[in-house]
């Protein structure tokens, strides 16, 4: 496998190289900053690329910005991100859209070698290799982002309902309850969805698009 690998902390960068040689891979080329990684990916077109998230000149999502980048150019090109943390707002991005072969693991993962390699190996085939502190912290932005989280499992009942049209009366029988106890099952969702009362012509279609997007 031809590996690329950009990352700026020397001693690192060294270590990737000497593993990835010594388990048979070639490394096609290094890159140190944010700016030599893009035309490094276009002039090699490697199997893989192994990249940090933050790199020279800002340290910020340099490397990051570059795979998004490269895989425009080159789509479908495998990269395995590191991160010295979980930086969820990264992973999403580079997870986004049902990405393949794409992996995200923390630098410490690094140090168990097998594992390493295993999920290099995985993002090369077009799988995906996260760090379960990654998956973890997604998981718990969807819980926070996701607007239906805070409906019990009878007001989503409710909402799905009123997605498919019935007034309040259908929606009562069809749940066995009464009309009032309907009446406040979507009061209860018209506030925990933050829709003013001020706007009540509106908030039950705009319950449904909300429902309808999550």
């Amino acid at each position: 496998m031809r590996v690329v690998i950009a990352e700026d902390n020397a001693l690192l960068r060294e270590g990737l190289v000497l593993l990835l040689r010594s388990s048979g891979h070639e490394v096609a080329g290094v890159a140190a900053t944010g700016p030599e990684i893009v035309p490094l990916l276009l002039d090699q077109r490697p199997d893989a690329a192994v990249l940090d998230v933050r790199m020279p000149p800002d340290f910020r999502d340099e490397g990051l910005r570059a795979a998004l980048a490269a895989r425009e150019q080159l789509p479908g090109l495998p990269v395995l991100v590191l991160s010295q943390y979980v930086e969820e707002t990264y992973a999403a991005e580079l997870l986004g859209g049902g990405a393949r072969g794409v992996g995200y693991l923390l630098k410490d993962r690094v140090g168990r070698v097998d594992e390493f390699l295993d999920a290099l190996g995985r993002v090369a085939d077009g799988g995906t290799a996260l760090d379960p502190e990654v998956v973890t912290e997604l998981m718990s932005r969807r819980r926070r982002d996701d607007p239906l989280a805070a409906l019990t499992p009878r007001e989503r009942e409710v909402l799905h309902l009123m997605a498919e049209g019935h007034d309040n009366a259908t929606i009562a029988k069809s749940l066995v309850v009464t009309e009032r106890s309907v009446h406040k099952h979507i009061g209860n969702v018209f506030t925990k969805l933050e829709l003013p009362p001020s706007d009540s012509g509106h908030r039950r279609v705009r319950a449904v698009l909300a429902y309808l997007n999550a």
